[in-house]
């Protein structure tokens, strides 16, 4: 493993991605290759998160948002939901010192309404400790759903009585969960999987995407390096030649 990540000569300082998002895809295979529970295979996928944050905030990437758990994930057995619950209240006690140490500020998008009572507590919790830091902003979708932010924009701005006519792209941008980091730059998905799965629908519109084979339980610093070196080798044209 090399010392510093700003060591490696193929990343380009001032042409990183402002806004990293990720799916964060393959626990569960990852369990059944490795003959283990579900559960074990989302307890792997949390240290590849660590791995990640720590890799934005030495790269100086200013935003990361993580795809945690999907409007449609309720669809999974009763069990794996609670499990993932408890090991997201777990995620955040254990960890959440060391991101405030680190200048780590944690925001979630997505509808409250549903979550357990524990997790709402938590996140709220997360976002009182962290909201001065500046180092890095994790973002983490929970009860997300890139048509259902798209919904409740429209629902937003209609009930503030925007007229038709005077309703733009910037302002509907500025309805959506987290406005202030609305665009995304590169968008990785892990396992090899090639959709986007209702993943901020509106922020990838020009971002560039990857779709790396590597489970999301065995990505690391280096998967992450190599997907920001890919990412400076395209040449964004943003709809022009």
């Amino acid at each position: 493993m090399m010392h510093s990540l700003k060591d490696d000569k193929r990343i380009d300082p001032e042409k990183l991605p402002r806004h990293i998002a990720i799916i964060m895809d393959g626990n569960g295979r990852w369990a059944k290759q490795h003959g283990k529970a579900r559960v074990q295979g989302h307890e792997a996928g949390a240290r590849s998160v660590r791995a990640v944050i720590e890799a934005c905030r030495e790269l100086s990437v200013p935003v990361l948002s993580l795809y945690a758990f999907s409007t449609e994930n309720w669809r999974r057995s009763a069990g794996e939901v609670n499990a993932l619950f408890r090991l997201l209240s777990k995620y955040i006690h254990k960890e959440i010192g060391e991101l405030h140490k680190n200048d780590i500020r944690v925001r979630f998008m997505g509808r409250w309404e549903g979550l357990p009572k524990r997790a709402v507590d938590d996140l709220r919790y997360c976002i009182e400790l962290t909201k001065d830091n500046q180092s890095l902003t994790v973002n983490v979708a929970i009860n997300y759903g890139g048509r259902a932010e798209i919904v409740d924009a429209a629902r937003s701005l209609i009930k503030k009585g925007v007229a038709p006519d005077k309703l733009t792209e910037e302002l509907f941008a500025q309805a959506l969960y987290q406005p202030e980091f609305s665009e995304v730059d590169l968008l990785i998905r892990t396992s090899g999987e090639v959709r986007v799965s209702n993943f901020m629908l509106w922020q990838i519109s020009y971002a560039e995407m990857q779709f790396p084979e590597v489970l999301w339980p065995d990505f690391s610093k280096e998967h992450l390096c190599d997907a920001i070196a890919e990412y400076q080798s395209r040449k964004r044209r943003f709809g022009g030649r």
